[in-house]
């Protein structure tokens, strides 16, 4: 007979304190001197920031780097993770917008976009961080540890 443990972590609550700003991009795409490091990232190395982003943002390291096999005029790649980006922060903006600006901007796109991850990960406070795995035995499954407390429904 194998005996069976279960793992119990309450997740913690995650707020942004940034509602200012919260249907924009935090920055321009021409605000490149606003965070110097990742201007001269972009400029210096620019698929080292895209590959970058690219993972911070939560897609392939390596994503950028088909920008180099099907790339032209308009860089797809740059264009798909703009607007996925637009559309997870629920910024304001358009398609056509995001075409304009890939077009005749694609390394300031990519500073943008790293600096709107920079700032979107100092905006957040997590509440109750500590994690505390609580060891079960398996008749006791189904039951809560604690009351639950009606505040978090």
């Amino acid at each position: 007979m194998m005996a069976h443990s279960t793992i119990s972590v309450q997740p913690g609550l995650v707020v942004t304190t940034n509602n200012a700003r919260l249907n924009q991009w935090n920055s321009g795409v021409c605000d490149c001197c606003e965070d110097m490091g990742i201007c001269c990232c972009g400029f210096w190395c620019p698929y080292c920031l895209m590959c970058r982003t690219s993972e911070e943002f939560g897609e392939c390291l390596c994503l950028p780097l088909l920008e180099m096999c099907f790339g032209g005029i308009l860089p797809p790649v740059t264009l798909a993770v703009r607007s996925s980006m637009r559309e997870r922060f629920h910024i304001k903006g358009s398609i056509q917008d995001d075409c304009c600006v890939v077009t005749f901007c694609t390394v300031c796109v990519w500073c943008q976009m790293a600096r709107e991850l920079k700032a979107r990960r100092h905006s957040l406070v997590v509440i109750n961080p500590a994690v505390n795995p609580v060891h079960q035995h398996p008749q006791a499954f189904n039951q809560p540890l604690q009351p639950i407390n009606p505040a978090y429904q």
